[in-house]
């Protein structure tokens, strides 16, 4: 019996004749975190991360943030923060309801690509909250299989620069230019009003200046 594979898999594995591929693969794929996996997840600036809703609905989000900003906590335990975004709170509201996720980190110049499956909670604790100014929640995971995929069809970018929008030592970042659209009027929660107030206002979509220049 495969862990990773059911009848569907099996079906396209067999038509391509990878059935045997697979399974040195998934032979592979290991809970605990190798010593370069755990390094390089460490050094990464962003991952994405893919959850499911109470229904079986998907989605993918992508998170950034200084190098560091995922940190291994254990030999099958990663962390990683939750930082102010749009309201819609998709990741953890899918994570409250299933638990069930699939990391993705990238190295776009080797190129390399890591994969990691696990079981991700809310964390509480003050103390690893306080690793990461800034942050409104910690996520916790918990990992069932980590593997490498081929990396050939990877783009390369040269580009280092963070976005500026990443929380600096105190926690503090730049107010986003998109919360002062007029389109979000008398939706935001009452801080993000006041700082458009600050700001000068509301402005249309046509003035709207993105968020690299922040």
């Amino acid at each position: 019996m495969s862990a990773f594979f059911g009848p569907t898999h099996r079906r396209f594995q067999d038509a391509h004749g990878t059935r045997k591929l697979a399974d040195r693969l998934e032979e592979l794929a290991h809970p605990a975190f190798e010593p370069q996996e755990r390094d390089f997840i460490q050094g990464v600036a962003m991952l994405f991360v893919s959850t499911v809703d109470g229904q079986g609905r998907p989605t993918v989000s992508y998170k950034g943030g200084a190098p560091g900003f995922v940190r291994v906590t254990g030999p099958s335990e990663l962390v990683f923060p939750s930082y102010d975004g749009n309201g819609m709170f998709l990741t953890l509201g899918n994570i409250a309801a299933s638990t069930e996720v699939g990391l993705l980190f990238i190295d776009f110049e080797r190129p390399y690509r890591l994969r990691v499956q696990g079981r991700a909670a809310l964390a509480n604790d003050p103390a690893l909250l306080g690793l990461y100014p800034g942050a409104d929640h910690v996520v916790r995971v918990t990992t069932s299989r980590i593997f490498v995929n081929c990396g050939r069809y990877i783009h390369r970018n040269a580009g280092s620069t963070l976005s500026p929008h990443v929380p600096d030592p105190r926690g503090r970042q730049p107010f986003p230019a998109w919360k002062r659209l007029d389109l979000f009027a008398g939706a935001l929660p009452a801080p993000d009003a006041r700082r458009v107030d600050e700001a000068g206002g509301t402005m249309p979509i046509e003035r709207y200046p993105g968020e690299a220049g922040a």
